[in-house]
């Protein structure tokens, strides 16, 4: 009975230690995380793919003129060779990350559509000059004299204005 209540006691401690070390194992990332004046790298993956590029495409490009303005393809499908896939991954520091993704379709070796996260906008209208506006300055006049030079004016030294 002694031998089956220590087994039963021992049995026990060593489920708890699991279980705390499991916690234990779980919160050091987090708590790594969360600790001031770590830094953390930031992370970039894939082709970096922005707005300015997606508007310079147009339909009726070819594969080369794609490659050209976009980069080489992250991934182009064996089974779909008319469908080229951008993916661009970031995260910053401790932020979350941000994914963008862009699939560009052909046919006939011409850019047809695309699809994704970014899609071709109008560029705004070009900002438009008012008129010229003309500032006057008033010329300098001289204030009055300040406390050091009336110190020195009352002693007799005279400033050499």
């Amino acid at each position: 009975m002694r031998k089956l209540l220590i087994y039963w006691v021992c049995g026990a401690s060593l489920l708890a230690g699991c279980e705390s070390a499991q916690k234990v194992s779980d919160a050091i990332p987090n708590a790594l995380d969360e600790m001031p004046y770590v830094y953390r790298v930031d992370v970039q993956q894939g082709n970096v793919v922005n707005q300015e590029m997606i508007n310079k495409l147009q339909p009726g490009m070819s594969k080369s003129q794609v490659r050209y303005l976009m980069g080489t393809p992250m991934l182009i499908d064996t089974f779909h060779q008319n469908r080229w896939d951008y993916i661009y991954s970031m995260q910053e520091g401790k932020e979350e990350r941000v994914q963008k993704r862009v699939a560009l379709h052909f046919e006939q070796d011409r850019l047809v559509s695309i699809e994704g996260d970014l899609r071709p906008q109008p560029e705004p209208d070009p900002v438009q000059v008012d008129e010229e506006n003309v500032i006057t300055v008033p010329d300098y006049t001289p204030q009055k004299k300040g406390i050091v030079t009336r110190m020195l004016d009352s002693v007799g030294l005279e400033s050499d204005e």
